[in-house]
């Protein structure tokens, strides 16, 4: 609870410093976009969190980003109709999942090395479907796509024909995906089976739980969420390019998780931490940005955030151990 209340606190002052040093972010534009880079970095943090939870990671995450953003455009251009290849985007996503549990369980394989080769070839398949990536070029080769291209994007990022952000979805998605992960993770076998291995793994073997059959489907949900995430991304931006597309994605989702209380040693984390500590990225973003410093600073501050975070978790864990 204690560190919930941490990250809620930090979150309440990110906002009050945005508001007070830029009175016009206070506007509903801006409060849209802050919650839809919310809702998006919320979602591919609540696979990463339950990988942490579990006692597993995944470095491949923004490549797979990246991949479902090109995936998604390619699938278009050559044919397959917005709904249908936001579907097959997805599915690809739980289909890479599944070959990284089998990897890290059938062949014993380190999920660090695993995922870490996953990132390079995800982004490598990414860069040879193509280059720079474009909704117009959809729109040029498939103008019958158009309308059911703009219903998609309203349905999933709230996003009119004009671009303009009509209600924040993406925030409405992290929610509802919160909710439903949450209901698995803290009142069904499931959720008690992931804090089991994260903890200890083998005593979890012991009582008698599939250990990896229940780390195969974490990975899963964990890649079909990032792959998701890739079709949300285009949608949003419409433009993008096959070699940055999503790059640096999975340190700021291990970050949120880890600022929402998971321990990077497995067994801790619940839900509602790992929601608010996926939502303070984004507005250290935006007041950042708004105030002129620069988005070079970012990745020394999302580097900084995740060392504090573990170093906090190291020392929780220490003092833990010597009151017993």
């Amino acid at each position: 609870m204690s560190r919930i209340l941490g990250v809620l606190m930090l979150l309440v002052g990110l906002y009050a410093a945005l508001l007070i040093t830029v009175p016009e972010a206070g506007t509903t534009r801006n409060f849209f976009v802050v919650a839809n880079r919310q809702g998006f970095l919320g979602i591919i943090t609540i696979g990463a969190a339950l990988l942490i939870l579990s006692g597993g990671i995944d470095l491949s995450i923004g490549s797979v980003v990246g991949f479902g953003v090109v995936l998604f455009a390619y699938l278009m251009e050559s044919g397959v109709p917005p709904f249908p290849a936001a579907a097959l985007v997805t599915l690809s996503g739980s289909v890479i999942g599944l070959i990284n549990g089998l990897l890290v369980t059938r062949l014993k394989l380190q999920p660090f090395l695993v995922t870490l080769c996953g990132m390079f070839v995800y982004r490598g398949l990414a860069r040879l479907l193509g280059g720079s990536i474009n909704l117009t070029n959809v729109r040029e080769a498939h103008p019958e796509f158009t309308s059911s291209l703009e219903s998609l994007r309203l349905v999933l990022v709230g996003k009119d024909a004009t671009g303009a952000i009509v209600f924040p979805v993406e925030f409405a998605i992290m929610l509802l995906l919160a909710g439903i992960i949450g209901f698995f993770l803290h009142r069904t076998a499931y959720g008690r089976y992931w804090y089991a291995i994260g903890h200890n793994e083998l005593a979890a073997k012991y009582a008698g739980v599939n250990v990896n059959r229940q780390r195969v489907a974490v990975y899963m949900i964990c890649s079909t969420l990032a792959a998701f995430a890739g079709v949300l991304l285009l949608l949003d931006y419409s433009t993008l390019r096959s070699d940055n597309a999503g790059i640096g994605l999975e340190l700021e989702a291990i970050t949120g998780a880890v600022l929402g209380g998971c321990s990077i040693r497995g067994g801790e984390g619940t839900i509602v931490g790992i929601v608010l500590g996926a939502m303070v990225m984004p507005v250290l973003n935006n007041l950042i940005t708004l105030n002129g410093l620069g988005s070079d600073i970012i990745p020394v501050i999302v580097g900084l955030t995740l060392l504090i975070g573990t170093t906090v978790d190291e020392l929780i864990r220490r003092r833990s151990r010597v009151n017993r």
